[in-house]
């Protein structure tokens, strides 16, 4: 099993262009690929529950099985186990999830896992040096699909190859002079699930660190929806956070046009989401 730590950053309507254009990866040609995904669960939404994601990805070079554990995340961080072996095709392969995940799904979840939604998107890869550490940087542009219902995949994703996890943040706080992005909680295999069978918020919210969290999730839910509760809801943890950025934030977002959630993260607000993020945590 390896440990898998990352940074997801969600991106304005202008990042992709801007983050393409920005001086730490300018001068760097991308590594591209086509990747299809299928997400798999039971009946009962037992991984999801569990917050597993099990998937298949399509390749270039072929078909991959992938499992990932809950593991934790914080505020945009993910440390969790992950478990990837090449397949044959496109069908599950249950005994590999025997071999190199044993006891992650039981027998009977096992016999009723069938596909539940799908993700296809280009991702554009960069290798950088960020102090002693070594980043992937992989910016994906695509769609998820579950069913008739559709949200598009407009993500950044900081992961550490070597070093310390203190790079992501410093990585993210220079990228963010110039390209709109913020912190994000949600991965594609939990916005596909909240596709498939709506989004489930946290209920309460005690201190700095979970009222950021459940912003987050509030965002998340907002981007994909364009319900101005969840809009709400992200504003009053926003507030409730307190600190001059998420304050400047929480106004930003209470004017917000529900009907183009998708425009509202700008630039300038992506040095407020990491002194937030800093706000939160510290």
């Amino acid at each position: 099993m390896a440990q898998e730590i990352e940074l997801k950053l969600a991106l304005g309507a202008s990042g992709p262009h801007a983050l393409r254009q920005h001086p730490r990866l300018a001068n760097h040609s991308p590594q591209r690929a086509w990747l299809a995904n299928t997400y798999y669960d039971t009946p009962g939404r037992a991984l999801e529950r569990a917050r597993i994601a099990l998937r298949i990805r399509r390749t270039p070079d072929g078909y991959l099985q992938t499992l990932k554990t809950a593991g934790s995340g914080q505020g945009g961080l993910h440390a969790r186990g992950e478990w990837e072996w090449p397949i044959d095709g496109d069908a599950l392969d249950i005994d590999g999830i025997r071999q190199h995940a044993p006891d992650t799904i039981d027998e009977t979840d096992l016999a009723q896992l069938a596909p539940r939604f799908t993700t296809d998107f280009t991702r554009e890869r960069w290798e950088v040096t960020e102090a002693d550490a070594t980043i992937e940087v992989a910016l994906d542009i695509g769609t998820i699909q579950a069913g008739e219902r559709q949200v598009a995949i407009r993500e950044l994703e900081l992961e550490l190859k070597e070093g310390s996890a203190d790079a992501l943040w410093q990585l993210a706080a220079s990228l963010a002079d110039g390209v709109a992005l913020r912190p994000a909680n949600a991965s594609k295999a939990q916005r596909g699930a909240a596709l498939h069978d709506g989004w489930t918020l946290p209920d309460n919210a005690e201190d700095a660190q979970s009222h950021w969290n459940a912003a987050l999730e509030a965002l998340d839910a907002w981007q994909d929806t364009g319900h101005a509760d969840y809009r709400h809801q992200a504003n009053c943890h926003l507030e409730a956070l307190g600190g001059d950025a998420a304050q400047r934030l929480a106004s930003a977002l209470r004017h917000a046009d529900d009907a183009r959630p998708d425009t509202w993260l700008t630039p300038e607000m992506s040095r407020d989401w990491l002194a937030a993020w800093y706000y939160a945590t510290a």
